[in-house]
């Protein structure tokens, strides 16, 4: 469908849209009319993404003097892929309205592990080796060295690449990661440096939220971005977790332990290359170690700002004096801000490179003397680096250099073989952060993590507090910024967590012609006793044994598929040795499969995969999963897949945790959020992050329990989105578990026959239900549910209100007739 919005002609892929689709595009012009940034919250299953990409296309389709490019940015690669799947379909519909004029270059871009093609660097286990296998095949040096000797291997993807020059570009079209593999092999060209090639010309560019945030990825990928760009961040929930842990870095032990292994191999190539030298610079030897580093690091500070950005550029990309590096010798850029830094001029204590490695064995050897700390210590930046001056002798502009300063070396010795120096890296990444900011950060020692004492584990943190450090750049450098998510609530925290000021702020509700999510709050159990993991309670026999009987109870009545989600990995772990010795756990495996989330990843794919082959043969499944898992965060469990989800608990942090506490006496002191708002917040997102994976799309139906007594105060549940307030009723809070069984059951006796057998059918043909688990009465009950839940999309629903807009409802709304389609 095509329809107008005030200038822009919207080109819209199907013949229908939601009304808070429409709603969402128009509040999406705002914030684009403005430049300006906006906080869009859009129940999950609307369509988010497909009205994204409608408005954000046809804007730059309506408005080409504008030449805007927009920047997604997704956290899984299955989401990347899915967004380029939609983009595609709208690509197309536009192509037909509008023909050539309506092309565009989009391509998603990712590591070199998806999109690399070449058989023997795809071998490597992990992406670390695969970036290291590609180097050793493309750097130039070793280009150089397979030129002369024929020998020395070298990818031929990317020979052909570089042979093909200007003529290696992409056609115009939307390119997902396998289109991109195929039209490399193809082509006999490298897929990956291909995309970041093409990066720079596409009109739509699909990567991970960390090509924007993490600092170091940043300074290379997105560096030549234009500022009329408009960048959207999906599912964007945690986007303050995201720029934290962009800027924060973990020594233990191991690292420093490694860091000592790197630096003696270092040493040993630059005794290597001194040996190889001597004789050729034997009058020179005394006063540089590499005339190539150290003609390029005298340098006195300049006072015209170009000189400077120019000087800046110069010590990330070329102090190797090799002017603008080839793409290939590309490392990671500086952890911290580029304006940091920017009017910095390069320690002369660290030109040399023997000093140089003699600074980080002082600095190793002096965390590891901290690192035998007997009690948990905090310090702040600022303490820290004079700590670090006193003890070591390595001053504060010293340290902020380690990074580059690393970076030239080992190009200098021309290392390939990059994954085998992550911990000296990791350890001048922590250099470079401390010496740079003096505020927003703490330096946290932990002998031992304190829930489990017993073990010696010495952590030495460098936690980052100000989510606002890492996604300012971001802000300040493009036209509009867009943070969406069907879990922003309460949305009015995010500027104050992000630091910015949106021009449009806005939480959308779900348009319905049923009741396609029943949520529920139970506060106790069958025996009148209490609901709740509190930690007081938590280890309670009492409250393990109604979590066990409320599963019991609803495995035998519930069709497919059960998700659970606990608030930790611990907790899980104990509730179902617990369930196990209790004979729980056997009597629900009567009823379903049972399949558990670890933090092994390939274990819980297997256990994903199997989990949907019990549902799809009828053999039903529950799948035992974590809140902040990877599972909650990215998998969905639509259709058969999650009739029900049970969320044990309230998933707040751990409270004691001291990187915790001190986040929240940062934001208390900084932003005025006190810490109990932040806490229940924080909670309350994981929380209906985790319902919310049961509900993809408005013709998906389910049932959430919220199971905790902490859940039925209005502080706690306020806090959850408007979509599933909107369907929480009063006469569904504080329910022990017989109750919600009879509500369940209440539901489906009061259905209305609404669908023909025929229809139903296509929808129950795939649900076994063994009738020796189920009483009589249970099955007509689920079969009258399913005639409700199973009813087709209705373009109107029981009050009249439009829940499916046309064309022709669009033109009326156009002539003023909104309020008379909507309500």
């Amino acid at each position: 469908m095509k329809f107008q919005i005030e200038d822009v002609t919207v080109y819209f892929p199907y013949d229908y849209i939601y009304p808070e689709q429409y709603s969402y595009m128009i509040e999406l012009k705002r914030a684009l009319d403005a430049k300006g940034h906006c906080l869009l919250e859009m129940p999950t299953g609307t369509g988010k993404t497909i009205a994204l990409l409608s408005l954000i296309t046809s804007y730059s389709l309506s408005k080409p003097q504008t030449s805007i490019k927009l920047i997604y940015c997704t956290r899984t690669v299955h989401e990347m892929e899915k967004t380029l799947a939609e983009l595609k379909l709208l690509h197309n519909y536009q192509i037909k309205h509008l023909g050539p004029q309506a092309r565009i270059l989009a391509i998603g871009l990712s590591s070199r592990k998806n999109l690399c093609v070449n058989p023997t660097v795809l071998a490597a286990e992990n992406r670390d080796s695969v970036d290291a296998g590609c180097r050793k095949l493309t750097a130039s040096w070793v280009r150089a060295m397979a030129a002369e000797n024929p020998n020395v291997p070298t990818c031929q993807f990317f020979e052909n690449y570089e042979r093909a020059a200007s003529a290696a570009v992409l056609p115009p079209g939307v390119y997902t990661l396998q289109d991109l593999r195929v039209f490399g092999k193809e082509k006999g060209w490298c897929p990956y440096f291909l995309a970041r090639h093409m990066v720079q010309f596409a009109n739509v560019v699909v990567y991970s939220y960390q090509y924007l945030l993490d600092p170091k990825v940043a300074g290379i990928i997105s560096k030549e971005m234009q500022k009329e760009s408009v960048v959207v961040f999906d599912e964007a929930h945690n986007i303050d977790n995201v720029c934290i842990e962009a800027l924060s870095v973990s020594v233990r032990r191991q690292t420093l332990e490694g860091a000592t292994r790197n630096l003696n191999r270092i040493s040993q190539e630059i005794d290597r290359a001194l040996e190889h030298m001597k004789f050729k610079y034997r009058d020179l030897l005394h006063l540089f170690v590499f005339t190539v580093e150290i003609s390029i690091c005298v340098k006195f500070k300049a006072t015209d700002a170009s000189r400077l950005r120019a000087e800046y550029n110069r010590l990330v990309e070329g102090l190797a004096l090799r002017g603008n590096l080839p793409i290939t010798d590309n490392w990671l850029s500086n952890p911290a801000l580029p304006d940091d830094i920017l009017k910095e001029a390069v320690p002369g204590n660290i030109r040399r490179a023997e000093h140089f490695l003699h600074v980080l064995r002082r600095l190793v050897q002096y965390l590891r003397g901290r690192l035998d700390a007997e009690n948990v210590e905090k310090e702040s930046p600022v303490s820290f680096v004079a700590s670090i001056n006193s003890h070591a002798g390595i001053d504060q502009k010293t340290l902020k250099f380690c990074y580059d300063r690393l970076h030239s070396l080992m190009l200098t010795l021309e290392i390939t073989d990059t994954d085998e120096f992550l911990h000296i890296q990791t350890i001048c990444d922590f250099a470079t952060l401390v010496g740079t900011y003096g505020r927003g950060f703490s330096i946290i020692i932990e002998p031992f993590d304190e829930r489990m004492p017993h073990i010696p584990d010495p952590i030495l943190q460098l936690s980052c507090h100000d989510a606002s450090l890492a996604i300012k750049p971001v802000f300040d450098r493009f036209q509009s910024v867009v943070i969406t998510s069907g879990t922003l609530s309460p949305i009015d925290l995010y500027p104050r967590l992000l630091n910015f000021h949106p021009v449009v702020s806005r939480s959308f509700t779900m348009s319905l012609t049923r009741d396609c999510i029943c949520p529920m709050v139970l506060t106790r159990g069958s025996d009148q006793l209490p609901l709740s993991t509190k930690f007081d309670m938590r280890s309670d026999p009492g409250v393990v044994r109604n979590y066990g009987k409320l599963l019991l109870e609803m495995v035998s009545v519930v069709p497919d598929g059960i998700v659970c989600f606990f608030v930790s990995y611990s907790y899980m772990d104990g509730i179902i040795n617990t369930w196990n010795d209790s004979g729980i756990l056997k009597e629900i495996m009567q009823h379903k499969l049972v399949f558990i989330e670890t933090q092994d990843v390939v274990e819980t794919t297997l256990a994903l995969d199997n989990y949907r082959k019990a549902c799809d043969c009828g053999r039903g499944a529950v799948f035992f999963s974590v809140a902040r898992g990877k599972v909650a965060e990215g998998i969905d469990f639509d259709r058969h897949y999650g009739r029900l989800v049970i969320m044990f608990g309230v998933p707040f942090q751990y409270t004691l945790s001291k990187i915790l506490l001190a986040r929240l006496e940062y934001l208390r002191d900084t932003f005025q959020i006190k810490e109990g708002d932040f806490l229940t917040f924080d909670a309350l997102r994981q929380a209906a992050q985790c319902v919310g994976r049961v509900i993809r799309s408005k013709a998906d139906y389910g049932m959430m329990i919220f199971a905790d007594k902490r859940y039925s105060r209005h502080d706690k549940r306020s806090k959850l989105p408007s979509w599933i307030l909107s369907h929480l009723r009063d006469v569904n809070l504080n329910l022990s578990t017989d109750m919600a069984l009879h509500i369940a059951k209440e539901v489906a006796f009061n259905t209305k026959k609404k669908n023909a057998h025929n229809e139903l059918s296509a929808w129950i043909g795939i649900i076994y239900i063994e009738p020796r688990l189920l009483k009589k009465v249970e099955i007509l009950l689920w079969l009258k549910f399913l005639r409700k839940m199973a009813q087709p999309y209705e373009k109107i629903g029981g009050s009249g209100r439009k829940t499916l807009l046309s064309e022709e409802d669009l033109e009326k709304m156009g002539d003023g007739g909104m309020n008379e389609m909507l309500y």
